[in-house]
This record gives C-alpha cells, structure tokens and sequence, in this order.
C-alpha cells in the first residue's frame, strides 16, 4: 500500500479538495486497493471541523466528495507516509522543520511540482478569503496535479 497525505495550512480547504481529486482518480484508474491517501494540516485552528462548506459544495458540483475532520499533520505521520505533499511553500517549510530525519525530508515536495504544466515551485492558492471561483481554481489545481502525482507513484511503485 502506498501511502499519500496533502498538508495545507489548516486542513479545510485545499488538501480535502486534493484527497478526494486523488481518491476519485484512484476509483476511475482500479487503484484505491493500492494508493490511500488522507489529509492534514500544519496549523490547529480547524482540529475536528469538517472541510469548509464552500469547498464541499465546489467539491460536489465536480463530483468530489471532501469527508473527515480536519487534524494537525504530527511528526510520527512521516513514518505513516510515502508522500508527504505540500500545498505551498509556508506549509513545506513547516513540514521540513518537523521532519526529524532526512528520510522524512525525502517525502516531502510541493504538490504542483508533480504537474508539469506548472510553474516551478508553484503553490496551490489559498481560496479560504476569496470568492466560489478560487475553490474552482483549487479543483482544477488538483486534478492536475493528481494526474502527475499518481503517474509518479505508477512509474516509482511499479503499479
């Protein structure tokens, strides 16, 4: 089993919105069984609070279904973890001063780098102080990057 999880600064709007783009990729492609993925965030503000309503709504119009409570990513996730794969570059360097070795430091990258139609470095705009069409944005964002992320799983895990 190959484990995924997307960080974002308080886990209620853009990792739910990239674990459920991943998990409906997975469904359509036959590999749920081989590929889990979960979410989390750097920050405690959200701990316990469902995704943002208007990213579940967002979600639901493109056919994602954004579940779960938000939880602060730990220090003993790395060990859980593949991929740890950040939102932006505030949440990578937040995940890069937890990892305690370089082993972990090895599964952290930034989740656009994955999309080669991205810019380099490229983070994944925060739509929590915006309007409906950031959370559209993020969609597209993550779709995208899924598609990279999982070709890379593919080729790395041999699937």
């Amino acid at each position: 089993m190959v484990r995924v999880c997307f960080v974002c600064l308080g886990n209620i709007c853009r990792s739910p919105t990239a674990e459920a783009a991943m998990r409906k990729l997975l469904k359509a492609e036959g590999l749920s069984e081989q590929v889990e993925v979960e979410s989390a965030g750097t920050g405690d503000w959200h701990v316990g609070e469902s995704p943002d309503r208007r990213a579940r709504d967002a979600g639901k119009r493109r056919g994602l279904d954004l579940r779960g409570r938000a939880r602060r990513f730990q220090p003993e996730d790395f060990e859980s973890f593949d991929y740890v794969v950040a939102m932006d570059k505030a949440n990578l360097h937040a995940l890069q001063r937890l990892a305690e070795h370089e082993r972990h430091s090895g599964k952290i990258d930034l989740f656009r780098n994955y999309d080669p139609e991205s810019p380099p470095n490229a983070d994944v705009p925060d739509p929590y102080y915006g309007g409906p069409k950031g959370f559209e944005t993020v969609i597209d964002i993550c779709e995208s990057a899924c598609r990279g992320l999982l070709d890379s799983i593919r080729t790395e895990h041999r699937l």
